[in-house]
């Protein structure tokens, strides 16, 4: 077999898991994975949801807490414990460091309605990816209201020609100085997809002080010189932060029934 033949057959092969990353101690909301989300919980609601896309060779949770675990286990679902971190990647990679994979998509335990076609997106970034230039890919969504785009609780993000992650921030960015031109603005959205490797080496890392700064993760990668590709979509969902957000996660999921 040539080597255009063999990298094919290694794409059509690849090992894909998803891992929802838990803690039950969120600091603006604390228990907010187990708040209840129409008859289930915000954490069993997102696991069966990702169960459902058949997209994976496995679905788990990785938590630090009984509770949650005990939550997962009860309705037939996997969750394996690990130790506390202060980041979801830190936490995957102990997760899935002696799991044979080769992509691993996080998946926020506070996104519950998170759809299939999203994640395909994300897991078709690493089968165009030949030669294994990306390290991880990430979702984005627009925003158009001024209250949302100044919203802290909405991590922004820029990005070069090429979709590549330039930074992330809690704050505005890009900032309005010039008017005569359009500004767009980057929600992102907390699914992240891995080549293994790259999360392993990521948890190897010292915390950088923009990520300490900003309490964004993403900029671990940035400043260790990882190549993250940002790919727009138009899900419109709820990342439950504060209690609001659950509130408007009700109304979603109400809407949905009727």
């Amino acid at each position: 077999m040539n080597n255009l033949g063999t990298r094919n057959s290694e794409l059509e092969t690849l090992k894909i898991i998803a891992v929802i990353p838990a803690r039950y101690a969120a600091s603006r909301f604390p228990g907010k994975l187990m708040q209840i989300l129409g008859d289930k919980t915000v954490i069993a609601t997102t696991y069966q949801n990702v169960l459902e896309t058949l997209l994976f060779d496995k679905v788990f949770v990785a938590t630090d807490s009984e509770i949650i675990f005990e939550e997962i286990t009860k309705i037939g679902g996997k969750a394996v414990m690990t130790g506390e971190h202060e980041t979801g990647s830190d936490r995957i990679a102990e997760a899935v460091q002696n799991i044979d994979c080769d992509i691993v998509i996080n998946v926020q335990g506070d996104e519950p309605f998170l759809k299939t076609e999203p994640l395909k997106q994300l897991i078709q970034v690493f089968k165009n990816d030949v030669d294994k230039e990306i390290s991880l890919a990430s979702l984005k969504i627009r925003l158009k209201e001024k209250e949302e785009i100044e919203n802290p609780n909405n991590v922004k993000v820029i990005t070069d020609l090429q979709n590549f992650a330039m930074y992330f921030s809690r704050s505005v960015i890009p900032y309005p100085r010039e008017t005569s031109v359009e500004h767009l603005y980057y929600k992102h959205i907390g699914v992240y997809a891995f080549r293994k490797e790259a999360l392993l080496k990521f948890a190897n890392l010292a915390m950088t002080p923009l990520e300490i700064s900003e309490k964004i993760e993403a900029i671990r990668y940035l400043e260790n010189g990882m190549k993250i590709k940002m790919i727009e979509t138009d899900f419109i969902g709820v990342g439950i932060d504060v209690p609001e957000d659950l509130e408007k996660a009700k109304a979603i999921l109400s809407r949905d029934k009727s």
